[in-house]
């Protein structure tokens, strides 16, 4: 993989880059339908064409196995860009609503999707990938230009990117940006039009912060500690085999990945032999040599989640070698909502038990706290599916199977109060890099 040597950002080389866009913009270069699909396809052929080097970079940055880039990654971004060329024609086309009788005859009144301009998109470390591209897709779906940045902690991917998607994209329309906090800085001292970011709260306090200069609109794609709520009287192999399939994969460092576990007593003692079956299923007798088990992304991360393994009591797993950034899969029992690890959102393989009483006290411990991306249940009761639904707010609800919701394209992805603001995917991308013009026509005669 060649290596890409960025030059450093200054403050007038963002100003440049953003004003070459808006001249761009300007234009009306990126308003026509065939150039917004002519883009998508552009960066379909990069995925496909580049797949052994986007392996091989996100296997450097955190030990992503060849079939989770491929599903998720890769095939997740495809898929999602497949969406939008199938669709995009008719979610532009303008939509005629009534107007009222006492207009003058004749007048007409309809709505107009418009791109809104310069947008710029931050990406996370976790998938790097696919959570860069994909909203990068809406915006271009939605006819903006685009400046690109990549999360700098994955940093093989990151480079990556920056070589090889200007050979792709339009280089009139889009720019990618390598770097850290400082040139991040420096971009959000400009005039966008939209900025989507992914990431964490203290970084999405800031991005917002930066945005009230020019009043831009702020998409935050967030995070939080998303409950799985554990019903009595499941096959409880199922349950426990779809959470290790869900919350080890990426070795936990997913946003909507479970963060911990509320049942009663009796369903969190079966569940600890479970999940311990479960994990020697998928990762055998030492997961830190299965080639489906990936790496913590950095020592700073590592050193934060180790600090938990001293809450509760450890069901299997725990052991930790920092020079290799392994954590094992790991299950804590016996958890109280005051320790370390129910603090903070867990991003990582630690998966701790709380036991509540009834569904209840598990309503009242979810509404106690920040409003997570996500909220999970494994149960066979219309009524508590009723009342989970009705009686808690998260971003997204899902029954019977965490993190699938991701494969859903007409459902939208988003977070609310701290988990985040805004939504994407599909249409929805669509939407939230589109001004929805309203107008009407009044004849005159």
């Amino acid at each position: 993989m060649t290596t890409h040597h960025p030059t450093a950002l200054t403050s007038a080389g963002a100003a440049a880059i953003v004003g070459r866009l808006r001249t761009t913009f300007r234009a009306g270069h990126t308003k026509p339908l065939d150039w917004r699909r002519k883009q998508l396809g552009r960066l379909r052929e990069f995925l496909v064409e580049n797949g052994d080097a986007i392996a091989e970079a996100l296997h450097a940055d955190l030990r992503k196995s060849r079939a989770e880039v491929d599903t998720m990654e890769i095939g997740g971004t495809v898929r999602e860009i497949d969406g939008l060329l199938e669709h995009l024609d008719g979610w532009l086309e303008p939509q005629h609503v009534p107007v009222p009788a006492h207009l003058p005859r004749g007048t007409s009144a309809r709505t107009e999707y418009e791109p809104l301009g310069v947008t710029l998109v931050i990406s996370a470390w976790n998938y790097p990938v696919n959570l860069l591209l994909v909203p990068v897709a809406g915006a271009l779906a939605a006819g903006n230009a685009v400046v690109i940045k990549p999360a700098e902690q994955a940093a093989a991917t990151s480079a990556l990117l920056a070589e090889l998607l200007p050979r792709y994209l339009d280089r009139d329309a889009t720019a990618v940006v390598v770097g850290g906090a400082e040139e991040t800085t420096l971009l959000l001292a400009e005039r966008f039009d939209h900025i989507f970011y992914t990431g964490n709260g203290t970084v999405g306090r800031a991005v917002m912060a930066a945005a009230t200069t020019h009043l831009t609109p702020v998409t935050l794609e967030l995070g939080g500690k998303s409950p799985v709520f554990v019903d009595r009287d499941l096959d409880i192999d199922v349950v426990a085999e779809r959470l290790v399939l869900t919350k080890f994969t990426n070795a936990g460092q997913t946003c909507v990945a479970p963060d911990y576990i509320l049942t009663d007593p009796d369903t969190a003692a079966a569940l600890e032999a479970s999940l311990t079956g479960a994990l020697l299923k998928r990762f055998g007798e030492d997961p830190k040599a299965s080639d489906l088990y990936g790496r913590i992304v950095n020592e700073r991360h590592f050193d934060r989640l180790t600090s938990f393994l001293g809450s509760g009591r450890t069901v299997t797993g725990g052991q930790t070698d920092r020079a290799d950034r392994y954590i094992a899969p790991t299950v804590l029992a016996d958890v109280t909502p005051e320790e370390p690890v129910m603090g903070e959102e867990i991003f990582g393989p630690v998966l701790p038990i709380v036991t509540v009483a009834d569904l209840d006290e598990a309503i009242a411990f979810i509404n106690d706290r920040d409003r997570p991306l996500a909220l999970y249940a494994f149960t066979d009761s219309a009524t508590t599916r009723r009342r989970l639904a009705a009686e808690t707010s998260s971003g997204g609800l899902g029954f019977g199977w965490p993190m699938l919701q991701l494969a859903v394209s007409t459902l939208p992805f988003g977070g609310v109060g701290e988990s985040g603001m805004g939504h994407y995917r599909g249409r929805f991308s669509v939407e939230t890099f589109s001004h929805r013009k309203g107008i009407l026509d009044v004849p005159l005669t």
